[in-house]
């Protein structure tokens, strides 16, 4: 193992899924052990400040290293493969981004322990999914989650038409696609689009999760309708004023290891 609570992971195989999407399948030894049922959840990827990936317990320095936190797209247990889905769609790109666009097969990367996040409640009435592509895998992951009955609507911001990807959706769940080609400078159009949607009768559940400014339009808007706080989740994933422009999913900061030695037992 790489150590309590961090576990070292291979490279096997990298994609693009679409222009700004890029698919990464990793294996190795350290997950062998790695929990099961946790697609929608994340882990926190290690990077030096220089931008470089960490790949063992042994490189870690107090204070000296940056989290970057994603979503875990999928786990197979059978062939040993967890997979995250790297948005690309910023300007100047982060340093997940970057090291998402130019690893390669057997390229090693050290990440914590997973952690779930709330995801949809698959007893609503209807459902409103909604984001950019920062929350994309995650909103792909609550879609599974959802009956073949589900009724509702997705609506997903992404940069450009060859963005959009085929969605697993039960029939009553309608999808919508905005094209916004400078995400993080027009927050308001992923609010428009929600705006346009007809509002269903009974008790829905409301997931979505994007760029802070759009997402705080977005929740103020949905706060409106004085949904139960247990029939909602609504989370800025990204932030672009962060220096290096910050990826994945979560409150957007730099993740500063001052604690690490004494987690570690250094």
């Amino acid at each position: 193992m790489a150590g309590k609570g961090y576990r070292t992971i291979v490279v096997k195989k990298t994609t693009k899924v679409t222009p700004h999407m890029q698919r990464i399948i990793f294996t190795g030894d350290d997950l062998v052990d790695f929990p099961d049922e946790q697609e929608g959840g994340y882990v926190k990827l290690l990077f030096s400040r220089n931008g470089q990936a960490i790949s063992k317990k042994s490189q870690l320095r107090i204070g000296q290293y940056l989290g970057r936190i994603y979503t875990i797209r999928s786990f197979n247990r059978d062939n040993n493969e967890l997979v995250i889905e790297f948005s690309l769609y910023r300007r100047n790109a982060g340093l997940a981004s970057k090291w998402a666009e130019l690893t390669k097969p057997g390229d090693k990367i050290l990440i914590d322990n997973p952690k779930l996040i709330k995801l949809v409640d698959d007893k609503s009435d209807w459902f409103l999914l909604a984001g950019d592509m920062s929350g994309l895998p995650a909103i792909c992951c609550n879609l599974e989650r959802l009956p073949s009955h589900a009724q509702g609507y997705v609506m997903i911001e992404v940069v450009s038409e060859s963005d959009k990807q085929a969605l697993k959706v039960p029939e009553g769940m309608a999808v919508s696609w905005i094209i916004n080609d400078n995400p993080g400078k027009n927050s308001d159009a992923l609010l428009t689009g929600i705006k346009s949607l007809p509002w269903k009768d009974g008790n829905p559940y409301v997931w979505m999760a994007g760029e802070f400014d759009s997402i705080n339009k977005i929740r103020s808007y949905i706060e409106s309708y004085n949904l139960d706080k247990e029939n909602t989740y609504i989370a800025s994933f990204w932030k672009p004023s962060y220096a290096e422009g910050n990826d994945g999913i979560g409150k957007q900061i730099d993740f500063v290891y001052k604690a690490i030695a004494k987690m570690l037992k250094f």
